[in-house]
């Protein structure tokens, strides 16, 4: 486990640090589905194990994973005998994640169309709620009153994000790729930073961040893959394919064995549902 660190808050002019952008951000991922769930990192089992003994989680435990995408938290989460409930307003998304339903061997997920701000979930309903790689796209007053409401006494709520970094120098490289061709800094900020409003909310108490390490190791095609499941990768063929170029030179450089690795930082952001 990484030492406790003080974030850095980027608002990028909206709240929570997410970067709108004039785009509905329940579309943002629409068509990326299928490549997201090959291409995205998971989490480390020390995250894992450390969120369900702060969160005093335990088999038959039920956990709301707000803004699940294709499932890849919410599957960590069932596996370790969870009821999840993956709230994921996205349909592309939800049914990939739904893809998994059938091949779980514990614990179980079941999928709701819903928001961070409208869950559709009972109050005081579930044991805890999970946003993994997701809360900066949400308004996070209105989701953090909305988590407090779903949540039973003494709930707790999880904010995690895989952020590169790039004190390595391949996953600097893979940085400055996307850096000649797009704002991705502008873009993305970080993503991270975004949790700092759970450690001042109202709703919550108990408030800590603790930092995790985590990779992802690539061969050249997962790497490609990596690259595009970004909501933010560029579109436009010819940028596109000078992306590819660039990512391969980097590729060229760093391969060992014919794999690349990407590393990260995991922030995790919990706090404690205040009674009311």
């Amino acid at each position: 486990m990484m030492p406790i660190q003080q974030p850095i808050f980027f608002t990028q002019g909206m709240p929570g640090g997410a970067l709108m952008m004039g785009i509905d951000n329940t579309k943002r991922f629409t068509g990326l589905a299928d490549v997201y769930a090959k291409a995205r990192p998971t989490y480390p089992d020390d995250a894992i194990n450390y969120i369900l003994d702060i969160c005093n989680l335990s088999q038959g435990s039920s956990l709301a994973d707000v803004g699940c995408g294709t499932g890849i938290s919410s599957q960590l989460f069932a596996e370790r005998g969870l009821n999840v409930i993956g709230v994921e307003p996205n349909f592309d998304m939800r049914q990939k994640a739904a893809e998994l339903v059938d091949s779980l061997k514990s614990g179980s997920l079941k999928l709701v169309d819903g928001t961070a701000e409208d869950t559709t979930l009972e109050n005081s309903s579930v044991d805890a709620v999970l946003c993994a790689q997701a809360f900066h796209w949400f308004k996070p007053d209105l989701a953090l009153r909305e988590f407090h409401r779903i949540l039973k006494p003494q709930g707790w709520t999880v904010l995690i994000w895989n952020e590169r970094d790039e004190s390595d120098p391949f996953t600097r490289a893979y940085g400055d790729a996307f850096r000649k061709l797009t704002e991705i800094d502008r873009i993305e900020g970080r993503h991270g930073a975004s949790g700092v409003p759970l450690l001042t909310s109202e709703y919550f108490c108990k408030g800590e961040l603790t930092h995790f390490e985590n990779e992802q190791i690539l061969d050249r095609e997962a790497l490609i893959l990596r690259a595009f499941s970004a909501s933010y990768a560029p579109k436009e063929t010819g940028i596109a394919n000078r992306l590819k170029e660039l990512l391969n030179t980097a590729y060229a450089r760093f391969q060992k064995g014919g794999e690349v690795s990407l590393k990260y930082t995991v922030a995790v952001y919990s706090a404690e549902r205040i009674a009311t």
